[in-house]
């Protein structure tokens, strides 16, 4: 009897029940690194007081992970591109969960953020590898499922991890939160070990150092200036002009450095693919949406709705419930029908339509107004967040699948990160002017009918910057905290909304190109047997690269595309699907 998970011989694809092992053990890593991530969210103000750390200090724990995050995350593409997938896979998660176990015996800040980085490293290397191992197991037709599956995963940690990290300080101690993730990666680490098994491509490997460090250079300091500006310094100042200006020095040279390189690590040319480029601008408003909401949305229903820890990750479900469906869902109406655009766009409506209707919020807002508001957004990010990257894979040159996946889910952190630091700048501005209007006239009427307590906790917060507990104040100077914190919440939310048309703009013209139903490796296989068969002395074709309708010819570090038919990218015109 033919046993139904077999290895091809011929090109070592995965297929029947080894792919689904194979699947099983990507996706827990993939979930593993992501619970572990949000698990301490609804614990870092305990943690923070807990090992001495300042307002400062819990400001650069959230940022040190996303920064590290978003630089490290080309480099591991880059490194799949050159090297085994599968081991990069297993580093990741070893880099991220030993950098977990020592947070978790952090006794200081300085600790903390130490460790927070180096688990930034482990996630930028396993968000993108999962997508790049799919890439290279699954063909973009069928790919539009599994990646709904990942997107779903994640909307799960988001509101799963926040819960059981609350679960665990409130029974056995916050530094559970660290070392909960650990036995699901080492399971993760074993089964991929076990199932996993890709085509291995010999090359040597070069390093782009010089790229690494400017590329590294530019974006750290202009995500640190976002981070700081409005807080730590103007953002009119000599700080500004420092960070900025050599940040963007830093990324000219880059971009001849890029040019001339071998291997680069982000290779100029992927920029003349004009699916890249839109679908890079569009991930940037995406990972806004995504991460934003994420962390203003705890805010509003705890300072503007007076809601505790728990009840504001249950209040925030319609979101994630939002992402789960639609990224399913549509992922599964897209492998079967291979029409993937008409949703994409949908799915920038919804996003455009969720931030404006998020940009309504107030501190009395109607329940059922907000939790709709939340699942339009969140349809909308389910519809859009994948999907873009398989878009992408869908294009580019196979020898390329990691530079391209990897450099997508960059922008789309580079996006999150940089909306999380100006929307938090621009909420600060706001609740301080509301608060004034709001303690002004409250300050006149204690004038004409004087009330203790409320004059109490009014000296509070002329003496403290400091937010006392919703719960401890007095009923009028609640209201206008509460009050102050949704219309602020809501108008940040209406700030965010024109890069959500951006999105949409991007998004109506990326050219509707046929999924191919052909894996990576079954791409790469087909190529290296065309070059074995085609004669050594074959004229100006010889060592040409086919890919789609078009024809890449090896031109040393910059390929040249040219067209030979219809199907190409921009062109509407036949199906390029292989």
């Amino acid at each position: 009897m033919s046993q139904p998970s077999q290895q091809a011989p011929q090109t070592g694809l995965l297929t029947g029940r080894a792919k689904n092992l194979a699947l099983a053990g990507l996706f827990l890593a993939n979930f593993v690194s992501m619970l572990a991530m949000n698990v301490v969210g609804t614990s870092m103000p305990i943690i923070i007081a807990d090992i001495g750390g300042t307002q400062a200090a819990f400001t650069w724990v959230v940022t040190a992970t996303m920064l590290a995050s978003a630089i490290s995350t080309p480099i591991w593409g880059k490194l799949a591109d050159l090297t085994s997938k599968k081991v990069l896979l297993q580093v990741a998660l070893i880099v991220f969960i030993l950098a977990s176990a020592f947070a978790g015996f952090a006794q200081d800040p300085t600790w903390l953020i130490a460790c927070r980085v180096f688990q930034g490293i482990g996630v930028g290397g396993l968000g993108a590898l999962a997508q790049i191992v799919l890439a290279e197991i699954i063909s973009p037709l069928e790919r539009g499922k599994y990646m709904g599956i990942l997107g779903a995963i994640m909307a799960v940690a988001t509101v799963g991890g926040p819960l059981l990290g609350g679960l665990l300080t409130d029974t056995v101690g916050w530094r559970w939160n660290f070392y909960v993730a650990a036995p699901i990666a080492i399971v993760a680490i074993i089964m991929l070990q076990r199932t996993l098994h890709l085509p291995t491509r010999k090359q040597k490997v070069k390093i782009d150092y010089w790229g690494t460090a400017l590329i590294s250079l530019g974006f750290s300091s202009l995500l640190i200036w976002v981070t700081l500006a409005g807080s730590n310094f103007d953002w009119w100042s000599w700080q500004t002009a420092a960070m900025v200006g050599g940040g963007l020095v830093a990324l000219v040279i880059a971009v001849f450095v890029e040019l001339k390189v071998e291997e680069p690590l982000i290779p100029m040319t992927l920029f003349t693919n004009r699916t890249f480029t839109l679908a890079s601008i569009a991930s940037i408003a995406v990972g806004l949406a995504m991460m934003g909401t994420a962390v203003f949305l705890g805010q509003y229903m705890q300072l503007a709705r007076g809601r505790s820890v728990i009840e504001s990750s249950l209040l925030t479900l319609p979101m994630m419930a939002g992402v789960l469906l639609s990224s399913t869902i549509v992922g599964q109406i897209i492998t079967r029908t291979g029409k993937w655009k008409r949703y994409m766009v949908a799915g920038a409506v919804a996003l455009l339509a969720g931030l404006v209707m998020m940009g309504q919020l107030r501190y009395d807002t109607t329940y059922w107004y907000v939790g709709v508001s939340m699942a339009v957004l969140g349809a909308g990010v389910g519809m859009t967040m994948q999907n873009l990257v398989l878009v992408v894979q869908n294009t580019v040159n196979p020898a390329e699948m990691g530079t391209s996946t990897s450099a997508v889910t960059f922008f789309r952190t580079i996006g999150g990160t940089a909306g999380i630091s100006v929307m938090g700048a621009i909420l600060a501005h706001e609740v301080a002017d509301y608060f004034k209007e709001g303690f002004t006239k409250l300050g006149a009427l204690m004038q004409q009918n004087p009330d203790p307590a409320v004059i109490a906790d009014l000296q509070k917060f002329q003496e403290s910057n400091a937010i006392p507990k919703i719960a401890d104040l007095s009923a009028p100077v609640r209201e206008v905290v509460e009050s102050s914190y949704g219309h602020a919440i809501g108008n940040i939310f209406l700030a965010a909304a024109p890069v959500a048309i951006v999105a949409l703009i991007a998004i109506i013209f990326l050219p509707n190109i046929p999924l191919s139903n052909k894996s990576n490796a079954e791409r790469i296989s087909e190529l290296s047997q065309r070059e074995k068969a085609a004669p050594s002395d074959a004229g100006s074709t010889a060592g040409a690269e086919l890919f789609g309708d078009a024809v890449r010819v090896a031109t040393g570090s910059i390929p040249v595309i040219t067209s030979e038919g219809g199907g190409r990218d921009g062109d509407d015109g036949p199906s390029t699907a292989r």
